[in-house]
């Protein structure tokens, strides 16, 4: 990262208009996160999701992943969900059905066209969710809700829907104008921004369990006290210490690639000659950057979403069946770890394995060994040792699929990292509310920051070209 290159971009024009635009579409997402869906009493509503989040490890999960849009009851509740299911569906149709896989080698056009296709998916699948959300509202919130049941008519259900799914639909919208830019992925912004707008009330409960000394202060070699809370202090020690091994081992491996040296052979036309030089082929540990975590995250969380719905329908006869799911596929907390319970490893056991096949499914689809073979082909390119075209197509699959490994079982190990720390501490005694949660969103955060600085800087360099002539 050339911090004097980025510096000197900021003085031009299209990088402070790209920055802008960047900043300000973050801006206008968390200005949506704050408008309420409209049903009647939207303050008793918001009363009452609060509630009902801070008593839930799911539903404090989704608030995390949501950037606090579920407690506010807010019209970005379903956020980038459906878009992320649509990608999923629509990248394993382009590996299955030839016709797709002829389309995403056609170039931007036929790409467009499958962009399109993930839009258009996007929106029942909105509607889906914003229904299924709104009935676990209504039936376990509202219903049961010792504040008492609001009042709604029909009419404002669907009026609830329809401006959940618009602003689903919006939110894909403003990703993708991110994206445009060419300094970061929208989809990754918006989750980024999302967790990063909890800072600030995760870093005040904090500050206030650090500084509560009603169950004593701490004692410096016996010479003084400081008013902090003994216990707090360590836990807190302990976890920074731990976010920075993590933040450590991250930068590392996203910074981590393998130089493949191209030779291009020289080339003679009339009077002039060119080519004859060497070139490199970088192939990044792991080229799929966030994606695989977010990937993983949120289909990990449609089988707890399953049960919530399961869950209200009131009906005995899925009540066992629900109640597997949520607590199989939630989030497992320090309070998962105090009972004997081995369902507890399955979200983590599943969540490590989710991990590495999104991580080799998305560099399938973002890093083409045949494509690269025929584009170093037709420019006279080639690897030394390796003959051009289909030996060179089996060396890099090859090179990529032992990175590959490496890295997604690296990338899932850290994932799960806080689910073992949370067990640990369990056992130590340690209370450490929610660090699993912290973690995922560490990691997305890490990732996702890396990513967008490292095409700051290519765009940086690409509009400072000129200064170096």
């Amino acid at each position: 990262m050339n911090w004097k290159t980025v510096f000197r971009s900021l003085k031009n024009r299209d990088m402070q208009k790209r920055l802008g635009i960047v900043f300000g579409l973050i801006v206008a997402y968390r200005f949506l996160a704050h408008i309420p869906v409209p049903l009647a009493e939207p303050t008793k509503l918001k009363t009452i999701i609060e509630n009902v989040v801070s008593s839930s490890d799911f539903g404090g999960f989704l608030n995390l992943m949501s950037g606090g849009a579920l407690s506010q009851l807010s019209i970005v509740l379903v956020g980038m969900s459906p878009f992320i299911t649509a990608s999923i569906i629509t990248q394993l149709l382009t590996k299955a059905i030839p016709r797709l896989e002829e389309l995403h080698k056609d170039g931007e056009s036929g790409r467009r066209k499958i962009n399109q296709w993930t839009r258009i998916v996007s929106v029942p699948l909105a509607v889906i969710q914003s229904i299924a959300f709104i009935y676990i509202l209504r039936q376990s919130v509202l219903a049961g809700s010792t504040a008492g049941a609001v009042e709604t008519s029909p009419v404002e259900w669907v009026v609830a829907v329809t401006a959940m799914t618009a602003g689903a639909v919006m939110l894909m919208w403003l990703g993708e104008l991110m994206t445009e830019q060419g300094i970061g992925n929208g989809i990754s912004l918006v989750i980024f921004a999302g967790i990063i707008s909890q800072l600030p009330t995760t870093l005040s409960s904090i500050i206030t369990s650090l500084f509560d000394t009603s169950a004593g202060k701490m004692s410096v070699f016996g010479w003084f006290d400081l008013p902090v809370n003994p216990t707090a202090f360590w836990v807190v020690a302990g976890v920074s210490l731990l976010a920075l091994a993590i933040l450590y081992a991250l930068v590392k491996i996203n910074e981590a690639q393998r130089i493949i040296t191209v030779n291009y052979a020289k080339r003679v036309s009339g009077n002039s000659a060119y080519g004859g030089i060497k070139s490199i082929l970088p192939v990044k540990l792991i080229a799929a950057g966030v994606i695989p975590v977010i990937f993983a995250v949120a289909f990990l969380s449609l089988p707890a979403f399953l049960g919530q719905v399961l869950k209200a329908t009131n009906n005995p006869q899925y009540a066992e069946f629900a109640a597997n799911l949520i607590k199989w596929f939630q989030a497992p907390t320090a309070a998962s770890f105090t009972g004997n319970d081995i369902g507890v490893i399955i979200y983590p056991l599943a969540y490590f394995i989710l991990v590495i096949l999104f991580t080799y499914f998305y560099t399938g689809i973002v890093f083409n060994a045949n494509e690269i073979a025929e584009n170093l082909q037709k420019q006279g390119g080639f690897i030394e040792g390796i003959r051009p075209g289909l030996q060179t197509e089996k060396y890099l699959s090859r090179t990529v699929n032992r990175l590959i490994l490496f890295g997604s079982i690296a990338l899932g190990l850290i994932a799960v990292m806080p689910f073992a720390i949370d067990y640990v501490f369990v056992q130590l005694g340690i209370n450490a509310t929610n660090l699993s949660i912290g973690g995922t969103g560490l990691l997305i955060v890490v990732t996702v920051g890396l990513e967008t600085l490292r095409q700051i800087n290519s765009r940086a360099l690409m509009v400072t070209y000129d200064d170096y002539k």
